[in-house]
C-alpha cells in the first residue's frame, strides 16, 4: 500500500510539473503562432502560392466558412432555441456575406512560406514538385501519411494491451487481481 501512495504521490506531482509547465512551452513550440513574417518578394510568395497549389493546401480550410457559421450558429443555438428558425435563416446570410475570406487563410499561409524560405529555395522546391519524383510525391504522400497514423494507432492498441496485460501480471505476483 505503501508503495502504490508513493507511486500515486510522486504521479501526481509529475502531472502537476507538467500541467505547470506545458503551457509555457506549447507557446514556444507553436508553429506558426503569432510569430514575425519576415516580408517576402512578390516572386517568392508567387512561388510559395504555386506550391501550396500544387499541394492542394487549400483542402484543408476548403469548409473554413461553413463550418465556422455552424459552429457559432450552433453555439447561439444552445441557449436560444426558441430562434432556431431565425438563427438557420441568419446563417444563409452570414455565410454568404463572408464567402471567399478562406482565401484570406491561403494569402497567409502563402506569406508564412515566403517567410521560411528564401525565394531561390521557394523557386528550387516548385520546380522539384513539378519533376517526375515531386509528381509521385504529390500524389503518394496523404497514402503514406494515412497508412503510417494507421500502423501507428494499431501499434499503439497492441503496446497497450501488453503494457495492460503487464500490469496485471505484476499485479498478481502481488496478489492483487486487477
Amino acid at each position: 500500500m505503501k508503495t502504490l501512495s508513493k507511486l500515486l504521490l510522486s504521479a501526481s506531482l509529475a502531472l502537476g510539473v507538467a500541467a505547470v509547465t506545458l503551457p509555457a512551452s506549447a507557446q514556444q513550440a507553436a508553429p506558426g503562432a503569432e510569430r514575425p513574417i519576415k516580408p517576402a518578394s512578390p516572386a517568392a510568395i508567387g512561388y510559395a502560392k504555386e506550391i501550396l497549389q500544387m499541394k492542394n493546401a487549400s483542402a484543408m480550410y476548403a469548409n473554413a466558412i461553413p463550418n465556422m457559421v455552424q459552429r457559432v450558429k450552433d453555439s447561439l443555438l444552445q441557449s436560444n432555441l426558441n430562434y432556431q428558425k431565425d438563427l438557420n435563416e441568419v446563417a444563409v446570410v452570414v455565410a454568404q456575406a463572408n464567402a471567399g475570406r478562406d482565401k484570406e487563410i491561403g494569402e497567409q499561409m502563402a506569406r508564412i512560406y515566403a517567410s521560411d524560405f528564401t525565394e531561390a529555395e521557394l523557386k528550387d522546391l516548385t520546380t522539384f514538385y513539378k519533376s517526375p519524383l515531386g509528381q509521385k510525391l504529390l500524389k503518394m504522400e496523404p497514402q503514406s501519411i494515412s497508412a503510417s497514423v494507421n500502423y501507428m494507432q494499431q501499434w499503439a492498441q497492441q503496446f497497450a494491451e501488453q503494457v495492460n496485460g503487464q500490469f496485471r501480471a505484476e499485479m498478481r505476483k502481488r496478489g492483487k487481481e486487477i
